[in-house]
């Protein structure tokens, strides 16, 4: 987790609107936004996700070892 929360931490001082981004367990915005970005794990626990949710759907663009590697592609994705 400690990697997640680097990662929204670097995003509240870039400026990023909280709305724009979901990072389970770390930034779960309420009500949940009609669109952002997204990282979680996957639902085996083996290994993360990241994708977009839009209109109501969740979008998977890359699935990723590491909770490192997720949050590094995160960053590319937002």
């Amino acid at each position: 987790m400690e990697r997640r929360a680097a990662l929204a931490r670097a995003l509240r001082e870039a400026g990023v609107p909280g709305d724009h981004y979901w990072i389970e367990g770390v930034h779960e915005p309420a009500p949940t936004p009609p669109d952002f970005v997204c990282l979680r794990s996957l639902k085996d626990g083996d290994g993360w996700e990241t994708g977009v949710y839009e209109r109501g759907v969740y979008e998977p663009v890359a699935t990723h070892a590491t909770e490192a590697e997720a949050c590094e592609g995160f960053r590319t994705l937002i």
